[in-house]
């Protein structure tokens, strides 16, 4: 009698948490990711594409989230032409980030700050590479969207391709070795 009174809690519980839980997927149509990557001699831009992700959400707070970027749709877009294509091919290769093998980046909610219904600040596991690092960011939540900035040590992720923190005499040619994401979801 007393295991089926706790059997029938947990089932009201889950019911309950299940009612107040809602996990949305995001629409990876209208969802974007815009990268900036700077260099002592400017900058380069562009945008990579979500595979999916969703966010979950208990009484109107976020509480989660996952993201997979498809890392086969680098796109550098201040560059034409010869140009455009040799940085797209760089970027894809081992010296940035390979992927020929890793073609997925994924990114998974581990701890959310609640700073109001619509401000947070989250510390989520970043897999860059197969190397999983902490990043943490604050994300605003507007109706059906959601935007954050997001800044990455690549060198953290074994890219250190032109990174003067591990080479010497790169001068002009040394790159930055933070690179920042400019997200907006859509749901």
């Amino acid at each position: 009698m007393r295991n089926l009174k706790s059997i029938a809690l947990a089932l009201v519980a889950l019911v309950t948490f299940s009612a107040t839980a809602q996990t949305k997927k995001i629409n990876v149509s209208k969802s974007t990711i815009n990268w900036t990557g700077k260099k002592v001699t400017g900058e380069h831009s562009g945008t990579i594409d979500f595979k999916e992700g969703n966010l979950t959400f208990k009484n109107g707070y976020l509480k989660g989230g996952s993201f997979t970027v498809d890392m086969t749709t680098i796109n550098t877009t201040d560059l034409k032409g010869e140009w455009k294509e040799k940085l797209d091919g760089h970027l894809k290769a081992e010296d940035f980030f390979g992927v020929d093998k890793f073609k997925t980046a994924t990114l998974v909610f581990k701890n959310i700050s609640t700073k109001n219904k619509t401000n947070y600040t989250v510390t989520a596991d970043l897999t860059i590479k197969g190397i999983t690092k902490p990043v943490t960011f604050d994300i605003v939540i507007n109706g059906n969207t959601a935007s954050t900035v997001v800044k990455i040590d690549r060198t953290k992720y074994d890219i250190k391709y032109g990174s003067g923190s591990f080479f010497t005499d790169l001068g002009d040619k040394t790159i930055n070795d933070e690179f920042e994401l400019k997200i907006n979801l859509a749901w």
